[in-house]
C-alpha cells in the first residue's frame, strides 16, 4: 500500500449483517447531513441574498449570502475538534448522533426563520448563528460516519466501505436539487420567494429520526473498543488527549491532508453553488435548467466514487487520489471556456468531466485519511484534515469566485484559482507519499515479527 501505515488492532470479526447495517446507517447519516448542508448553498445562490441581506446591488446581496455560506465552513473545524476529541475518547457513535441532532434542529430553524422585512437586522444575525450550528454539525459528522464505515470494513475493502460515506455528498446534492426543483415547479416565482424555498429546509426534521435509529440500533466500532482499552490503561499513568497528541506530533500530517483536499472541496462548491449563481445571474440561463444539470451530473458520481474507491483498494490510495488532482488542474481552463458559451449542453459536458475528476479523488479519500492516523487519534486527525480543507477551499470558494469575476471580468481568473489549489494538492500528496515510503521499512520488520509470533 502506498499510504502511511496505521495500526489496525486485531479484533473480533463483525458479522456480515452487522457490517451491512452499520455501512447503511453511515451512508444515510452522511446523505441526510449533506442534504441539510447543501440546501443552504442552493438557497444562498437563489433567494437568501434578497430576503436576508437587502442591498443596493444584486452582487452585494449575493456576496453577503455567500459570506454567510462560508461562515458554516469556518465553524466546521470546531465541530471536528470537539467531536474528534470526544469521539476518540468516548466513541464514534455518540458523536455522530449528536451531530445529526444538531443539524436537524439548525436546518429546521432556518426553514422557520422570519426574513429581514419581518424582524429587521435580527433575521440575518439568526441566519448566521444557525449556519454556524450547521457547520459545527457537519464538522462533527464526517469523522463519525466515516469511521463507522471504515473501522467495520473487512480486510482489503476499507476504500469501498469508506466510499459509502462519500456517496452522501452526491446523494445530498441530488436530493437537495430535486426538492428545490419540485418546490419551484409547484409554486409561482412570488410564492417560491415567500415560502416555497422553506420546504427543503423543513425536511431537516427527518434527520432526528435517523439519529434515534443509530443511537438504538448501531454498535460501536471494534477498532474504537480496542483503542478504548489501550487509552484506559494509558490514563492510569498519564493524562491522555487525542487533540494534544495530534497537535504535538502529527500536525504536519493534518496540514498535508488538508492541503491535498482543498482543491477538491473548492471545485465542488464552485460547481454546485458558484456556477449556479454565475450562470443564472451573469449568463441569463434558467434556474431550473442549471439545477437539472447539477442533479444529473451528481447522479454519475454515485457510480464513479465507489469505482475509484474499489480501484484504490487494489492499486493504492495515493495513486488514484493524485490522478484526480492532476485531472482537476488540466480541466480548470476548458471547464469555464465551456460554461461561458451559455449553452446548456456544454455546461453539462464541462461540469460532468470536472465531476469525474472530483469523484476519482473523493472515492478513496475517506480510507486515505483514516489510514494516516492510529485508532486512538483517528477521529481527531482525520476530521481536522478534512475540515481544514473545507475552510481553505469549499467555504470561501463561491465568495472568492464572485470577487474574482467582479475584479477581473473573466472566468479565467476562477480557473487560475483552481489551478493554484491543484498545485498545492499535488505537493501535499507528494510529501505524504514520500513519508509513506520512508515508513515502510520500519513497518515491515514489525509485521514479520508479528507473523512469526
Amino acid at each position: 500500500m502506498d499510504t502511511a501505515p496505521s495500526a489496525q488492532p486485531a479484533t473480533t470479526t463483525p458479522a456480515a449483517g452487522n457490517r451491512r447495517r452499520v455501512a447503511t446507517a453511515a451512508a444515510l447519516a452522511s446523505a441526510v447531513e449533506w442534504y441539510d448542508y447543501f440546501v443552504f448553498g442552493i438557497a444562498a445562490a437563489l433567494v437568501l441574498g434578497d430576503l436576508y441581506f437587502p442591498a443596493g446591488s444584486p452582487t452585494a446581496g449575493v456576496l453577503a449570502s455567500f459570506a454567510t455560506f462560508a461562515v458554516g465552513f469556518l465553524a466546521r473545524p470546531i465541530g471536528g475538534i470537539v467531536a474528534g476529541h470526544l469521539g476518540d475518547k468516548r466513541g464514534r457513535k455518540p458523536m455522530l448522533v449528536l451531530a445529526l441532532t444538531l443539524m436537524g434542529v439548525a436546518t429546521t430553524g432556518i426553514g422557520l426563520l422570519p426574513t429581514y422585512d419581518t424582524i429587521g437586522v435580527v433575521a440575518p444575525i439568526l441566519l448566521v448563528l444557525l449556519r454556524v450550528a450547521q457547520g459545527v454539525a457537519v464538522g462533527a459528522q464526517w469523522g463519525g460516519a466515516m469511521l463507522l464505515a471504515t473501522e467495520y470494513a473487512p480486510e482489503g475493502k476499507r476504500g469501498v466501505y469508506g466510499s459509502v460515506v462519500q456517496l452522501g455528498v452526491p446523494i445530498g446534492v441530488v436530493t437537495a436539487n430535486t426538492v428545490f426543483l419540485v418546490a419551484g415547479a409547484l409554486t409561482t416565482d412570488s410564492a417560491f420567494a415567500a415560502w416555497g424555498w422553506r420546504v427543503p429546509f423543513l425536511v431537516g426534521l427527518l434527520v432526528l429520526g435517523l439519529a434515534w435509529y443509530i443511537h438504538t440500533r448501531v454498535e460501536e466500532t471494534p477498532a474504537f473498543r480496542e483503542a478504548e482499552r489501550a487509552l484506559a490503561e494509558k490514563e492510569k499513568t498519564e493524562q491522555s488527549s487525542p487533540l494534544r497528541t495530534i497537535l504535538r506530533g502529527h500536525l504536519g500530517t493534518v496540514l498535508l491532508a488538508g492541503g491535498s483536499f482543498a482543491v477538491n472541496t473548492a471545485t465542488f462548491y464552485i460547481l454546485i453553488t458558484g456556477v449556479l449563481d454565475y450562470t443564472t445571474r451573469e449568463l441569463d440561463m434558467k434556474k431550473s435548467a442549471v439545477l437539472t444539470v447539477s442533479l444529473c451530473v451528481s447522479l454519475t458520481q454515485l457510480v464513479l466514487i465507489p469505482a475509484a474507491a474499489a480501484l484504490s483498494d487494489r492499486v493504492g490510495r495515493i495513486r488514484i487520489y493524485a490522478l484526480g488532482a492532476v485531472g482537476i488542474a488540466l480541466w480548470a481552463v476548458p471547464l469555464f471556456l465551456l460554461i461561458d458559451t451559455g449553452s446548456l449542453l456544454w455546461l453539462a459536458v464541462g461540469t460532468f468531466v470536472a465531476s469525474c475528476f472530483l469523484s476519482i479523488m473523493y472515492g478513496p479519500q475517506a480510507a486515505l485519511f483514516a489510514e494516516l492516523f492510529t485508532p486512538e487519534m483517528r477521529y481527531t486527525g482525520a476530521s481536522l484534515g478534512y475540515q481544514i480543507a473545507a475552510v481553505a477551499g469549499g467555504g470561501l470558494a463561491p465568495f472568492v469566485m464572485v470577487l474574482l469575476l467582479e475584479a477581473t471580468g473573466t472566468s479565467m481568473a476562477v480557473s487560475g484559482y483552481i489551478i493554484v489549489l491543484s498545485v498545492i494538492a499535488l505537493i501535499s500528496i507528494k510529501v505524504l507519499a514520500d513519508r509513506a515510503r520512508a515508513a515502510e521499512p520500519a513497518a515491515e520488520p514489525a509485521a514479520e515479527a508479528e507473523s512469526a509470533g
